[in-house]
């Protein structure tokens, strides 16, 4: 299996403003805008860590995930959530040949946790022996800032700010998080039960 980020989050989307706010940096001396480029990087750090914690994308994007066989031939959770929509599923036989499902055979079951890819009839296409399949989806709570739920709006700028504070602190190598953080993305976890299904 593969995920891949075809798109990334643009640097519009990115709330400088309110992390320079959170931060209390000084403005209105001229310069600004000079520490923009490390702001923008602790602040997709920040964005990466929380979306890798939480299994979610905060910033609507395109993924593209790639598998060699359903778990179940009726269903497919996908592995970001909240899915928008699914643009694409092709098969991908051993030669490399791709094939685009028709998209009346499949449709998107949208979950805040557990987005799957459901077969319209019995089951899902099947794949080919030694293929695979892509599947092509938009993923995320909006296309700006503002559609992010607050508390992981506050947990971003929070964790950015860690980063910012501490980047040159070596001794921070166990991928700790601040307790503030963890606690507000605790809710929104998938929480696993039994085999993980």
């Amino acid at each position: 299996m593969m995920l891949i980020e075809q798109t990334p989050v643009p640097d519009n989307a990115l709330p400088v403003d309110a992390f320079k706010a959170h931060l209390r940096l000084g403005s209105g001396f001229g310069q600004d805008d000079v520490q923009n480029p490390v702001l923008h990087s602790f602040l997709r750090a920040a964005i990466a860590a929380i979306e890798a914690r939480t299994g979610k994308a905060l910033i609507t994007r395109e993924f593209s995930w790639s598998l060699s066989f359903w778990r179940d031939a009726s269903a497919q959770r996908l592995p970001v959530a909240p899915a928008v929509n699914i643009t694409r599923v092709a098969l991908i036989a051993a030669d490399g040949t791709e094939t685009d499902v028709d998209a009346a055979r499949y449709w998107l079951e949208r979950d805040i946790q557990r987005p799957r890819l459901r077969a319209a009839g019995a089951s899902l296409p099947g794949i080919p022996k030694a293929g695979s399949v892509t599947i092509a989806f938009d993923a995320g709570y909006g296309a700006s800032w503002d559609a992010i739920p607050p508390d992981l709006q506050q947990a971003v700028l929070m964790l950015a700010a860690h980063y910012y504070e501490f980047r040159n602190d070596t001794g921070l190598s166990d991928g700790c998080m601040p307790f503030g953080v963890s606690s507000l993305i605790e809710r929104f976890k998938t929480m696993r039960l039994g085999s993980g299904q």
